[in-house]
């Protein structure tokens, strides 16, 4: 069917007057494409095939006219207990999403019985609910069938069955599943099958299982959802966090989604985002079902303001307070982007969508403009300027809101505290902002800035060209001015393995103790931790916030150093497996080391190859045949007598 005809209003789609009334007060004006073409089908109980991506209303365009027939079947007196619609989503996620938009959208009307079946959560109750009589059934394919097998969930009086993101159960491995509880249903059922794509299989069930339905496709402009505005930000890996932390204080969304790749990211970067003053959260499959749902009403609650997630777990999530979308790393197919961006500008609402790539990633960038038809534009990560302005805006929309109240208590109080100062009506309001932290030129929010200098947009150094801040030798790095006043040396646990680089410590550092880089003096880089001086006398707050600081995704952990080489950590790997100390001599004087020896080498000798062992014809002829008995190869030691004997 054609998509680009003049879209009805709800009122001219046949749905009850309740209905009308209640998508009124919801605040629903106009129906989205694919409400309006899929909902007077399954009014009138014809199957449908619709193909849209997520964020599009399919939820509105099945759950209104199931519960339009529920509604009346619940008048007609003909209700029972066992359920007349069943709904299977892939995730736990998008299955509760499910059951609360039933909820809603049937709020006040009879026969919206809803019970929610997914895995993580106990039989037992929900085994009850089921014999207590329901009239809808919304679950994941796997908990859904070990109920039928058990016979809790009777589908002999299903009227509708609803196959929500068909594409995705597929990619999941629950495609037999579905299969299997297709079988069990009634023949005479209705059947809604919504899918982004549709591979061969999602098309092979669909003309086994499916009887005329009516095909509905949202072209793919409609289904990358318009509404968003979608941005880029070319960073390197290490400066991702900062760049984050700077999008965030400028943009100041109402609550924010952040997609990562692996579960350990989403709670280093949490953590990261909480030490910097954000209300943040992880959200990943190792939280359970319980933690998880109580992540996501705390961010509908407004308890939480920013979400680090993987794709999995927040699959389905249809949160209103979502404005911002970043994709802190590239997803690997563009349609994963779709996905991600589409937690935001739901429901015909505005969104942003923010997507940092690097240098190695500007193919995928392509790709992901070329699936949603849309130029993603280019953004600079955001200035202090840009930074202070949005800071102080926001400072005057909240002193606006503040005259909507009550004042006069406040009033009298300031009245007073201007009498007992004997400040002038100048002076007062200069001592107030000073006491607001409103420094001139600009606004305080208690969050450190990074460095501006350690993004991609600062031009890049040559190789061969010596940084203004830094002289680097083979492992040190010294402030371009020398610091005043006596220096104490203190160890950090980050070094070249960890990716660090001088400037990465010299940042965290004078942004963390409010010191300038000139404070700072030498630095030396190790592979498994740095040595660096700072000013003696450092009060025991800053030293304490120091420890907990992330360089690299790595904690600083500083600590005194006494001053010879590594006393905490270990830099020759070697050694350190075999329990060595840095510290200690490599070997006893007057003794070789302990070193395996091995054929070709002088166990005495510095280690340099004395000359391989000469290979007979004879060892050439015996390889790959059964061994014989071993036989004794002498390596020589010194003045020709015998050192060592192996068995090769």
């Amino acid at each position: 069917m054609a998509t680009d005809i003049t879209t009805p209003g709800f009122a001219e789609l046949g749905l009850p007057a309740s209905a009308l009334e209640l998508l009124d007060r919801l605040g629903y004006e106009t129906p989205s494409a694919i409400q309006a073409q899929a909902i007077p089908h399954l009014l009138a109980g014809r199957d449908v095939l619709g193909m849209a991506q997520t964020g599009t209303g399919k939820t509105a365009a099945f759950a209104l006219p199931i519960l339009a027939h529920l509604q009346l079947r619940a008048e007609a007196d003909e209700r029972s207990k066992t359920p007349s619609a069943l709904v299977l989503a892939p995730t736990r996620e998008l299955a509760q999403q499910v059951a609360e938009a039933f909820t809603s959208y049937g709020a006040g009307a009879p026969g919206r019985r809803v019970l929610v079946l997914n895995g993580g959560a106990p039989f037992a109750p929900q085994t009850r609910a089921l014999q207590g009589g329901v009239d809808i059934v919304v679950g994941t394919p796997g908990r859904v069938m070990d109920h039928m097998r058990r016979g809790n969930l009777d589908v002999s009086a299903l009227r509708v069955l609803v196959l929500d993101e068909a594409d995705e159960m597929l990619r999941m491995g629950f495609i037999d599943d579905v299969k299997w509880v297709l079988e069990q249903t009634p023949d005479d059922r209705q059947i809604a099958l919504f899918s982004a794509t549709m591979p061969p299989e999602i098309g092979r069930i669909a003309s086994q299982h499916l009887k005329n339905p009516a095909e509905i496709r949202i072209k793919g402009d409609s289904a990358a959802a318009t509404q968003i505005r979608q941005r880029y930000i070319q960073v390197h890996g290490g400066d991702k966090r900062e760049a984050l932390y700077r999008v965030l204080e400028a943009e100041q969304p109402e609550a924010t989604m952040v997609f990562v790749r692996t579960k350990l990211a989403t709670t280093g970067l949490a953590e990261f985002l909480s030490e910097r003053g954000y209300a943040a959260e992880s959200l990943s499959g190792d939280l359970t079902q319980e933690q998880r749902e109580k992540t996501v009403q705390r961010l509908k609650n407004g308890q939480v303001d920013v979400v680090v997630a993987t794709d999995v777990a927040a699959r389905g999530l249809d949160v209103e307070r979502i404005t911002h979308v970043v994709n802190f790393d590239m997803p690997g197919d563009p349609e994963v982007y779709v996905h991600r961006i589409g937690r935001t500008g739901r429901a015909g609402r505005a969104g942003d969508a923010i997507l940092f790539v690097q240098p190695r990633e500007n193919r995928m960038l392509g790709l992901i403009g070329k699936v949603t038809r849309s130029d993603v534009e280019r953004m600079q990560v955001p200035s202090e300027a840009e930074i202070q302005a949005a800071r102080k805006q926001r400072r005057v929309a909240r002193l606006l809101e503040h005259m909507q109240g009550d004042l006069t208590k406040v009033r009298a109080t300031l009245a007073e505290l201007q009498q007992e100062t004997g400040l002038n009506d100048q002076d007062f309001i200069a001592v107030l902002g000073a006491e607001m932290n409103i420094a001139t030129g600009a606004v305080s929010s208690g969050r450190d800035l990074p460095r501006q200098e350690s993004f991609e947009s600062r031009p890049r150094q040559d190789r061969g060209q010596r940084s203004e801040r830094f002289e680097r030798g083979p492992r040190e790095a010294r402030s371009s001015g020398a610091p005043a006043g006596p220096m104490q040396d203190y160890r950090v646990e980050v070094g070249r393995e960890h990716g660090v680089k001088p400037g990465n410590i010299v940042g965290a550092i004078a942004n963390e103790a409010g010191l300038s880089s000139s404070d700072i003096g030498r630095i030396q880089m190790h592979d498994h931790y740095s040595l660096v001086q700072l000013p003696e006398g450092m009060p025991m707050h800053t030293f304490t916030k120091l420890q907990n600081v992330f360089v690299c995704g790595q904690k600083l952990a500083l600590s005194k150093s006494s001053g010879g080489g590594a006393p905490r950590g270990r830099e020759h790997p070697r050694r350190e497996a075999h329990g060595a100390r840095d510290d200690a001599p490599r070997h006893a004087p007057g003794r070789g080391p302990k070193r395996h020896a091995k054929p070709g080498f002088d166990a005495r000798s510095t280690g340099k190859p004395s000359g391989k062992p000469k290979l007979r014809a004879r060892d050439l002829k015996d390889k790959g045949k059964p061994k014989r008995k071993p036989r004794t190869v002498v390596v020589a030691g010194r003045k020709g007598k015998p050192q060592l004997s192996l068995n090769p």
